[in-house]
């Protein structure tokens, strides 16, 4: 079947007559006939009996579109990647970062990176981890940025920083004096706990589970400012990201060392058969140099 025959045949599939097929497709009734005729006669079956008026899909019809939708899909993610590398412009930078990184590492290192390059305009997009490299492949985004990333076909992975977990609790609770926590520190404390779908997540919740201890999980949170902003109201106490924890407001919030220490990597993503344009190389350059400066400071 040619193209054309399977923008046909699905929408006539899916609108369920050839009349709303042409509406979608925005031609004539007529031309639809005649390009389903066309594609019938080639496949040498019927895709469609009409009954009454009606449009009946074919036994035939119902495995073929199994199959065509799946390739309808590509179709239409390869419009989407033309209409975004039209978009691109040269003074144009297009970023996505996890949650973590758009309260405070992205917004200071665009800031800074505009004070020398004024002209570039920046879209930034907030994605959680395997949103990151479907807008990579389709186009979407120059730079991706992300916590432990795996590496996937395609996608080129640059690290740019080591970080730490830490624990953070209401700052009523000093724990004794103590600046370092364990594990165990934390048993007899309701717990606010993140989602295991990400990277950091699984990361802790293997190393909890390695220290065989239980935890009284209160609330589970999808990201770790939802869980640093419950500490602030006094939920409980939690396990988070360095980044998390030094981004934003920490009113109501006392921090602790993590031991043993619990560490992650920062990576930036792109992807692997696109160069970044000249833009792009000096922004993930500052970005490294931001992002280094902000794990370092006070």
């Amino acid at each position: 079947m040619r193209l054309r025959q399977i923008e046909v045949f699905h929408a006539i599939y899916t609108t369920g007559s050839m009349t709303n097929a042409a509406k979608l497709l925005n031609v004539s009734q007529p031309s639809i006939s005649k390009v389903l005729a066309h594609a019938e006669h080639q496949l040498g079956y019927r895709l469609f009996d009409r009954v009454k008026g009606k449009l009946f899909a074919t036994p035939e019809a119902h495995q073929l579109f199994a199959h065509v939708k799946t390739v309808y899909k590509d179709m239409d993610r390869l419009r989407h990647v033309a209409a975004n590398i039209r978009a691109t412009g040269a003074g144009r930078i297009r970023v996505a970062g996890t949650p973590a990184f758009g309260v405070e590492v992205l917004p200071r290192a665009i800031a800074s990176f505009q004070e020398q390059h004024p002209n570039v305009v920046f879209e930034i997009e907030t994605l959680h981890f395997d949103e990151i490299s479907d807008a990579l492949r389709e186009s979407r985004i120059d730079i991706g940025l992300a916590f432990n990333p795996t590496v996937s076909p395609g996608i080129g992975c640059e690290p740019l920083g080591e970080g730490r977990f830490v624990v953070l609790a209401p700052e009523q609770e000093t724990f004794g004096g103590k600046s370092e926590l364990t594990i165990t520190d934390l048993a007899d404390f309701s717990f606010i706990a993140l989602n295991s779908r990400g990277p950091l997540g699984r990361a802790l919740a293997d190393y909890v589970a390695t220290h065989h201890v239980d935890l009284d999980v209160v609330a589970w949170s999808e990201t770790y400012q939802v869980a640093k902003a419950l500490v602030g109201q006094g939920v409980g106490v939690t396990i988070a990201d360095e980044i998390t924890a030094r981004s934003g407001a920490m009113t109501g919030i006392r921090q602790f060392d993590l031991q043993p220490a619990l560490t992650f990597e920062v990576g930036l993503l792109h992807f692997d058969s696109m160069p970044l344009s000249v833009g792009a190389s000096r922004f993930a350059k500052h970005l490294d140099r931001v992002l280094k400066g902000f794990l370092t400071g006070p």
